[in-house]
Parts: C-alpha cells; structure tokens; sequence
C-alpha cells in the first residue's frame, strides 16, 4: 500500500502557540482580560486636536482588528496582514492597486475572480488574459510588456488542480522584477501552505471559509512583506472602506485559535472520503490532491504540508443521477461555500459557476456531473455510510 502522506506530513513550527498566543497579550489592555474584549465604538477620544491616542476612527483601526491581523500575519509568516469586509473585498483592494492600461494574466482562478476581472475591471482599462491551463510554458506566454500581476489559486476551485506556485513567481520576476505574483489560498490556508515563502508577493483569503471556520462571518485578508504594497493597500482600504466589523473580527480571532486542530480532522476525514469515493462503482473521477492518482500529487506533497479537506468528484450518469445523490444526502448540506465544521455539498454548474456559460462551464470542466465537498468534522463513519446510501440513490431508476 502507497505511503499516506497525511500521517507523514510535518506541520510549521509552533503553529498552534503562534495561533493562540500572537497578538493576544493581555497587558495590552487596562483589565489584563484573557480573551480580547470586544471594541464596538466607531471613534476614539483625542489627547489634543489631531493628536488621537492608537485610535482615531474605526474605519482607518479597531483593537480587534489589530489583534485578528497580527495573529493572521504571525501564522502566514508575514510583516502585515489587512482584515477586510468579505473575502470578495480582499482582491479588489488588491487589484485597486492597478492603473489603466495594466495587464493581468490570470492562472486556472476561480470563476467569481474571473468575472469580476470581466465585468468589473475590465471598465477601468485594465486587462487580463485567462489561462485554463496550469503549465509553466503557458505563463511566460501570457506576459506581456504592460504586465503588472500574475494572479492564481494554490489550489484550483472546483477541480483541486495544482500549480508550481514558486516556479510562476520564479518565472514572472525573472521577465519582469516588478511584477506582483498574487495567490488566493483559502483552500489549503497557512497550515498547509504558506505562500509568501515560496517567493509571492499577496497571499489572500476568505476568512469565511477555514480561517473562521464556524460559518458565521463574512470577511477576508490578505498579507504581505512588502512594506510600498502594504502602504498601498492600507491606504485604499481606508479611502475605501471594505473594513470588517469589531465583531466580526472578534469570531474570526477566536477562529484561528482552533485552525490546526480544525485543519488536521478535515485533512483525515476528506482523506477517508476521497478513497471511498475512488472506489465506488457510482464515481467515475476523483479530484483530491493526497491521492497518488491526482496529476499533481508530487508537487502537492513537495509543495504543501497536507492538502486540506477538499474533495471533488463526478458521479456516473447524468444531471438526473447528479441531482438524486444531493437530494438524498442527510449529514452532508447542501450549500455554497467550504471550510466551516459542517460538511457542505455544492453543485459547482447551478450554484457557485452557475453565471458561467455552458460552453465556459465545459470548457473549464464543471460538468453537469460534477460535485465538490466541503469535508467537515463529523464522525467519519456518517459521512461514509451518508455518501454510500446517497449514491446508490443516486443510480436507482
């Protein structure tokens, strides 16, 4: 039997200590409190006209804030982290950064990324080039002379597909020293991966999703160790203002504290789901980076220190069969989004690429047939004997 990476992979250093104890010091505040206090007010007393104490106004800073963002920059290995008001607001800010005329070439991105590069960005003169493809060759083609960001997933959403994020940084700034390298990677989140090692410029995130990981706040981050992009990039958002609420960051700090415990039952029991599914006669593809069968399980067990709690897969048959398997299922939900402690289902060609065409659909592979699972922290045997007794629902005629 092939080596289980997922008994054999080596976490960072401290991980756990960092996501409990950086930020948090109690002696930062007058009452010495364990667990930070929530600061609701939107402004702040000033010792002097134009000479405010820490804070001035909530939309330029907030205590919780702070102490979400210095635990957030603490896990990623990062100088600076900006919180912000959903994961959606994390990379406009970060494209906010462009000017008319500016190119972008875009690797294999998820298709909310994509439309809003189409529809959106796209207004302000700025282009963009879409790559389906994953291959080095293709990006060094797609750089032009008005380049300024090579933008992509560290995994592919819903296909789980792998890129050689350090290669593509290596190649981008060897054509071009200035160009800003930029990855999403909320799927695999900084215990599994940290970007910004492996030579990027932005990492950035849906704090909805894992960070959080209780399905109750809408937010997102990025972080940098670039000193001009972080002046840059704070700036905007206080011009803008796509900041997160004093609560909102409060749930998301208290997140963290569990990430790597959260991350190691996902990891395990999307594990267990991925080889069921594998050998079901009911599934006739299995999309899961740990697999030795994923084509890019090498760079995945080179490149990360697990791969998370992310499964796709395509069930035999039709839309038909498709729709009876979602309908039949009783521990798994059926719901947008991934990463909290539930175990969620999405059908990625009517809910989350439902604006897509059909012929982008096709041409991107979210077939009809396609599901991608968000593996939760339940009871491994339930959600096994839920998949089970759901697909041979799904077959029966």
């Amino acid at each position: 039997m092939a080596e289980s990476h997922e008994d054999t992979h080596t976490p960072f250093p401290h991980f756990g200590t960092l996501a409990t104890h950086a930020g948090q010091d109690p002696d930062q505040w007058n009452t010495r409190a364990v667990v930070p206090p929530i600061s609701l007010s939107s402004t702040f007393k000033q010792a002097s006209p134009g000479k405010p104490f820490p804070y001035e106004y909530s939309r330029g800073g907030n205590p919780n804030r702070d102490v979400f963002e210095k635990c957030m920059a603490s896990l990623e290995n990062a100088r600076f982290a900006i919180a912000t008001s959903s994961g959606v607001a994390a990379p406009t800010l970060i494209a906010q950064t462009l000017e008319s005329g500016d190119h972008i070439v875009c690797v294999d991105v998820y298709v909310g990324t994509l439309r809003y590069f189409k529809s959106i960005l796209s207004r302000f003169g700025i282009q963009a080039t879409f790559l389906d493809t994953i291959d080095l060759p293709s990006v060094e083609k797609a750089i032009q002379e008005n380049t300024k960001m090579v933008w992509m997933e560290a995994s592919t959403n819903p296909l789980l597909r792998m890129v050689d994020i350090g290669a593509v940084a290596k190649l981008a700034k060897g054509r071009k020293p200035d160009i800003t390298v930029v990855i999403d990677n909320s799927f695999m989140t900084p215990y599994f991966l940290r970007p910004l090692d492996h030579g990027l410029d932005i990492v950035y995130y849906s704090v909805t999703k894992y960070l959080n990981g209780h399905t109750d706040v809408t937010m997102g981050v990025l972080c940098t160790n670039n000193d001009d992009l972080a002046k840059k990039l704070r700036f905007q958002q206080f011009a803008g203002g796509a900041v997160p609420s004093p609560f909102d960051c409060y749930l998301a700090n208290r997140g963290l504290k569990t990430l790597h415990l959260r991350m190691r039952e996902h990891q395990k029991n999307a594990f267990a789901v991925a080889r069921f599914l594998q050998a079901s006669p009911h599934v006739t593809e299995v999309m899961y980076p740990g697999l030795p069968s994923h084509p890019q399980h090498e760079l995945a067990k080179r490149q990360c220190r697990g791969f998370s709690g992310m499964v796709s897969f395509r069930i035999k048959g039709t839309l038909e069969n498709t729709k009876k398997f979602l309908e039949s299922l009783k521990v798994f939900i059926l719901a947008e989004s991934f990463g909290g402690y539930g175990s969620l289902v999405d059908h990625p060609a009517l809910m989350t690429h439902k604006y897509a065409s059909a012929e982008e659909r096709e041409r991107i592979g979210v077939s009809d047939t396609l599901v991608r699972l968000s593996v939760g922290l339940e009871d491994m045997e339930d959600l096994l004997t839920d998949l089970e007794q759901a697909l041979k629902s799904s077959q029966e005629t």
